[in-house]
């Protein structure tokens, strides 16, 4: 039997990072961002947002400051994915990394993408990416791929109030497929509140029907699995 030990200097330590998949949808398709490395043995190469925890510093707190310096993101709210300890996923050395998601509106990123700090990929065109970001990439876009195929815009990519058509549109994007309308339908309309209001289609031309405007229940929402 091993003994247990006080001394934790005394135990081998990994470093340890905190990665951010910050996804979104753009041009009508599901992207994440990335950034360019500065310095390194990996400068100019592109990849998740992410830093090192600094001593004593909670996850939380990186992941915010990491949003904050690098991305010129702020006021979110990402949360815990996965843990990636595979010893041999880092060439510099011994690291694992605690990823956070979040799913942001287009305009949340303006500052990133005008600067030049971001760079929009579509989730089915990454890959190469150093530090195992194509594995952890694809552990985001499968949650959120799973939820929006649960519940109606679970991250609020649209504002409060929104038509059928703009709730199938971000879905379709997300999942990367079209949804069949009627079946989406069926399926959102009851985790939806229908409100006494109707508005045009953006960049309609003005002729038919309006469309009627919905908005999240304030009761919650329900789970209908929803086929594609």
């Amino acid at each position: 039997m091993v003994p247990e030990r006080d001394d934790l200097l005394s135990y081998p330590r990994p470093s340890v990072a905190a990665d951010v998949v910050l996804l979104t949808v753009a041009d009508g398709e599901l992207k994440v961002v990335l950034r360019r490395r500065d310095e390194g043995r990996h400068a100019g190469e592109w990849m998740l947002p992410g830093t090192m925890l600094r001593e004593r510093e909670r996850l939380g707190d990186a992941v915010l400051r990491c949003l904050e310096t690098r991305m010129h993101v702020r006021g979110r709210s990402p949360r815990q994915l996965h843990v990636f300890d595979d010893p041999e996923r880092d060439d510099r050395g011994w690291v694992l990394t605690v990823t956070h998601l979040d799913v942001v509106p287009l305009a949340a990123l303006e500052l990133a993408l005008e600067h030049g700090h971001g760079q929009l990929r579509a989730v089915d065109q990454v890959h190469g990416l150093p530090f195992s970001h194509d594995e952890i990439i694809g552990w985001g876009v499968r949650m959120v791929r799973w939820e929006y195929g649960q519940t109606p815009d679970p991250w609020c990519l649209l504002d409060d109030e929104f038509t059928m058509t703009q709730l199938r549109q971000v879905h379709d994007a997300v999942a990367g497929a079209p949804h069949q309308k009627d079946t989406f339908r069926r399926a959102m309309e009851p985790q939806l509140e229908a409100l006494d209001i109707r508005a045009m289609p953006p960049g309609g031309s003005g002729l038919g029907r309006p469309a009627r405007v919905y908005r999240r229940r304030p009761d919650g929402y329900h789970p209908v699995p929803i086929m594609a």
